[in-house]
């Protein structure tokens, strides 16, 4: 049996059957709407959530983990006699992983390792599978901790929201030019520079935005036949799929790995967001 834990927050989007097949931690997020809070991924799957999130007035607030919520995860797996290592997405966008470091310090333990992927979505995932492989292939806690460090910035994130809405509502973009870019029906490519979210490109029209975003990948990431690219949506099964085919031919990659943007991700992007992640 594994020594080592893989902890990870929801922010990740680590899909459910990789989450099953490396025996991954996932501590929820807490979605906060008008009638209550929602642990993201546990209590609401991603179609009530974005069916929700489309029927009501105010955007929902998302909630970090609180350090007490790590501290109880911590000692549940200490206790097992295993040894942790916490990865966290983007400490730029949210408060889950100081939560970390603050159940880290508290419970003042060196089996417990705290990172920061600087990443979102799957941008931070990519981090918890290659790490989650790795234990798989017994590798000890240095080797994988070097391997995440060596991974840092490295991971390109591309992607696309069908409405500037949600990053409007949110704070996340300028109105003025969320208003502009909705009239003139510029739909926005954007990235994720030190940990936020910063435009990229964009296209006029939402026909074009698929080979776009591929066109981008080659240019950015290179040769991809021995690497793996992820695909993320937000409830928009039929065009994660088409760009799934696309990235297949055009990439040609040595894996494709697909999931689905959970309610925190999904709180700030909108519904009908589409993502490719890939190594540098």
């Amino acid at each position: 049996m594994a020594k080592i834990q893989i902890v990870t927050d929801s922010m990740t989007d680590i899909p459910k059957y990789l989450v099953d097949e490396y025996n991954i931690i996932v501590v929820p997020l807490t979605i906060n709407f008008e009638d209550g809070e929602y642990r993201d991924g546990i209590d609401l799957t991603g179609e009530e959530f974005y069916n929700k999130l489309t029927q009501v007035k105010e955007l929902p607030k998302t909630s970090q983990v609180t350090p007490n919520r790590f501290m109880e995860v911590f000692k549940e797996v200490l206790e097992e006699g295993k040894e942790i290592i916490c990865i966290n997405g983007s400490s730029k966008a949210s408060g889950t992983h100081q939560g970390a470091l603050l159940a880290k310090n508290e419970l003042d333990n060196d089996k417990i390792h705290v990172f920061d992927t600087m990443g979102l979505c799957f941008g931070g995932g990519f981090f918890v599978y290659e790490a989650a492989k790795m234990v798989k292939e017994e590798k000890n806690i240095e080797e994988i901790i070097e391997k995440l460090t060596t991974m840092k910035s490295k991971v390109d994130h591309i992607f696309t929201v069908d409405t500037l809405e949600y990053l409007k509502k949110g704070g996340r973009l300028n109105p003025m030019k969320a208003t502009i870019a909705t009239i003139l029906n510029v739909k926005p490519i954007l990235t994720v520079v030190d940990g936020l979210v910063e435009s990229l490109d964009k296209v006029r029209g939402s026909k074009k935005i698929i080979g776009k975003m591929v066109e981008l990948a080659k240019e950015r990431g290179g040769d991809f036949s021995n690497k793996t690219v992820a695909i993320a949506h937000a409830n928009n099964p039929e065009k994660a799929e088409e760009l799934m085919e696309i990235v297949k031919r055009e990439l040609n990659p040595k894996e494709i790995l697909l999931t689905e943007i959970g309610c925190t991700i999904g709180a700030h992007a909108g519904p009908g967001t589409l993502a490719i992640f890939y190594p540098i």
